[in-house]
């Protein structure tokens, strides 16, 4: 049965992906539910509601507004929390709920732009699609509400799209920022709308996750801004580097950025064959013969029992599916799929 998990926790979902993109921003995020999608997000899939605020609301939704799509209920409880709120902006996130009833998000965003006389963004998500997909919806829609005004160039400066902890395990951007320079800016961590609208003045951006590549392509569309790919060497990546993996074939799993840096490392200081496969997107132009999707658990097993690999490199978490594949296994933290942050070596655990 595809998707089945007996052993993995579910992977974060869409809306999780969408929120970890607006949270910092300063808006009003109505996660569009009755409450469960939002306890999810909030205790499990975003790690800075401990300790840094933001202004995300559930809709509360009850069985016959989901049932009839009481839009104007929704919309008089938005502007009743941007009464009570300092924002700059409202979001509705969907879930499973409106995806059921079809909810018409481009009428959503009119109503609340009328009712609240801010700007308002509404993210597409359905609840069965993974967090990367969030992802990219949530920063097309800031860029295209945001984004619209072309500024002149900053000789220097650098755009770091797709920070965000469910994709790179941190929850500030101090690693990003210490690699790439004090003049990038990491859109949605440790920035806000201000930096989105002033997007275009970037020399180039940086996509560090499969969800941010869409929004590299509109930005280099609209404004010519090139971009590239990278990830930052990561605490957790100097660890699995201490390990002697000469002569070895290894699995490198992540999201495929992060896995392609992995591979890199390994490659430069290593003789060894490595392939990447992930359960995320996987982008053709970015990937080298032998990487892989990986769509659920039992094609992680398959895939690892198969290939011949001495050594995977994967979430822990993924060790109880891996146990009888008789190769080695080495950790490499993976928020999104285990809820265990980078920092640190990746020794802290918050789910």
């Amino acid at each position: 049965m595809k998707k089945l998990l007996k052993l993995l926790s579910p992977f974060a979902p869409d809306q999780s992906g969408a929120v970890g993109v607006l949270y910092e921003l300063g808006g009003l995020v109505v996660i569009c539910d009755a409450g469960g999608c939002a306890g999810n997000i909030c205790g499990f899939d975003e790690p800075r509601w401990f300790f840094k605020k933001s202004a995300v609301f559930s809709a509360g939704l009850r069985d016959m507004d989901a049932i009839l799509g009481r839009d104007d209920m929704l919309i008089a409880k938005t502007a009743k929390a941007v009464g009570q709120t300092d924002v700059k902006f409202t979001a509705v996130v969907g879930t499973p709920v409106p995806a059921v009833i079809a909810t018409d998000y481009k009428a959503l965003k009119r109503m609340a732009e009328n009712k609240t006389g801010l700007p308002g963004i509404c993210v597409d998500c359905t609840g069965t699609r993974l967090y990367d997909d969030g992802e990219e919806r949530a920063y097309l829609e800031l860029l295209r509400t945001f984004a619209k005004e072309k500024y002149e160039t900053v000789t220097g400066k650098v755009g770091i799209i797709g920070c965000t902890p469910l994709a790179t395990g941190y929850m500030s951007n101090e690693l990003f920022k210490g690699t790439y320079g004090n003049n990038a800016v990491c859109f949605g961590m440790g920035s806000g709308t201000e930096e989105i609208a002033r997007a275009s003045d970037c020399e180039r951006n940086i996509v560090i996750s499969t969800g941010a590549i869409k929004a590299a392509e509109y930005l280099k569309q609209q404004f010519g801004i090139e971009y590239e790919t990278d990830f930052p060497v990561t605490p957790a990546m100097e660890k699995v580097l201490e390990n002697d993996l000469s002569g070895k074939k290894i699995l490198v799993v992540h999201q495929q950025f992060a896995a392609n840096k992995m591979r890199k490392l390994l490659k430069e200081k290593y003789d060894c064959d490595v392939d990447v496969g992930t359960f995320f997107k996987l982008f053709d132009e970015y990937k080298q013969q032998g990487d892989k999707f990986i769509a659920d658990e039992q094609e992680l097993v398959e895939t690892v029992t198969c290939g011949g690999y001495d050594v995977v490199i994967i979430d822990n978490i993924c060790d109880r599916a891996l146990k009888d594949c008789g190769c080695r296994l080495i950790d490499l933290p993976h928020f999104a799929v285990s809820g265990r942050l980078d920092e640190n070596g990746g020794q802290v655990c918050l789910a």
